[in-house]
């Protein structure tokens, strides 16, 4: 068992923002439990090579509210800025520590991870996102195509197949496209008449792949299901004619773990937490940062959120945290 004064659960954006606020303001030691094997897994995984990060949320900058903040970047350059921030404030990550319990235990929190590793502490920061673990269509995926059918915006992207289906209508279908576009025929299906979430830099990348009859957009159309075919995959429409693709790429945003924190007694309204203006939940001292916390959906909306916890520690728990768990 160890102690510490946070225990911050992630190391995404998010909680690597809160970190970083945290030891700035003096609030330490701190511990960040994060599942997979480096920071910004997520990041890692399903960005392709080069894609580019901003601070723009639906055509609106995010301005920075907190020490983290960024400019428009490649993936490889918010890597190397994320990195520098880990080794600047000499931040103790634990990979491979999925968290699988948090309880209270008299007024602190037991936080318990898969490798048998606990940790005990005053107040802790939940910074899991909700892009890892994409949306799935409710229709069932034949296991004959499973090896042709993705989600999220994969980090390797199969370049082999000549021709694609990309189903979704925001900022990752459209980058997918683009980028598969390279080398492949692009279908884009999105269940709407019109784009409303992607931003004008996607969007005019899009359209010009569009002008040159690489991406053919199929608007307004909603898949019913998806069948084996000698030539890939059949993409069976609601309201369109069938097409034969090569693979398919679902594009359709994250989904909220709500059920882990309803385990935790986390108030909940819908499939979203409810939290006051610093992020905490209805358990005292028990924060949200980056996606569960936040409706703007961007990277600095994250990094501003975690500031927002840090503040609410810093006003409302610093006795908290001088507490011996």
């Amino acid at each position: 068992m160890e102690k510490t004064k946070i225990a911050i659960i992630g190391a995404g954006p998010a909680g690597i923002a809160t970190a970083v606020e945290a030891k700035s303001a003096g609030l330490e030691p701190v511990i960040i439990l994060e599942k997979s094997n480096q920071p910004c897994e997520t990041i890692h995984k399903f960005y392709h090579p080069g894609k580019r990060v901003d601070p723009v949320y639906r055509k609106r900058k995010i301005e920075p509210e907190g020490i983290c903040r960024f400019d428009t970047c490649t993936k490889e350059e918010f890597l190397a800025l994320i990195d520098d921030y880990i080794q600047r404030y000499e931040l103790d990550i634990r990979f491979k520590q999925e968290v699988r319990n948090i309880k209270k235990e008299n007024d602190c929190f037991v936080v318990e991870t898969n490798q048998g590793l606990v940790v005990k502490a005053p107040v802790v920061v939940i910074a899991i996102g909700i892009f890892g673990r994409p949306v799935k269509p409710s229709y069932k995926i034949p296991k004959e195509i499973k090896d042709r059918v993705f989600f999220g915006t994969q980090a390797h992207l199969d370049s082999s197949f000549r021709k694609v289906l990309v189903v979704g209508g925001g900022d990752s279908a459209a980058e997918t496209a683009c980028f598969l576009a390279k080398k492949a025929q692009v279908f884009l299906s999105y269940r709407r008449p019109q784009f409303f979430r992607i931003n004008p830099t996607n969007m005019a990348h899009l359209e010009k792949l569009v002008q040159e009859g690489k991406i053919t957009l199929l608007m307004n159309t909603d898949i019913q299901r998806l069948e084996p075919d000698p030539q890939g995959i059949k993409v069976i429409f609601k309201d369109h004619d069938p097409l034969v693709v090569e693979a398919v790429y679902y594009c359709l945003g994250g989904s909220t773990p709500e059920n882990f924190l309803k385990s935790i007694g986390v108030k909940m309204e819908g499939k979203r937490a409810v939290v006051n203006e610093y992020g905490e939940t209805n358990i005292p001292g028990l924060f949200l940062a980056g996606d569960l916390a936040v409706e703007k959906g961007s990277i600095m909306s994250a990094f501003n959120s975690a500031h927002r916890v840090v503040e609410g520690i810093k006003r409302h728990h610093l006795a908290r945290l001088e507490r011996e768990c």
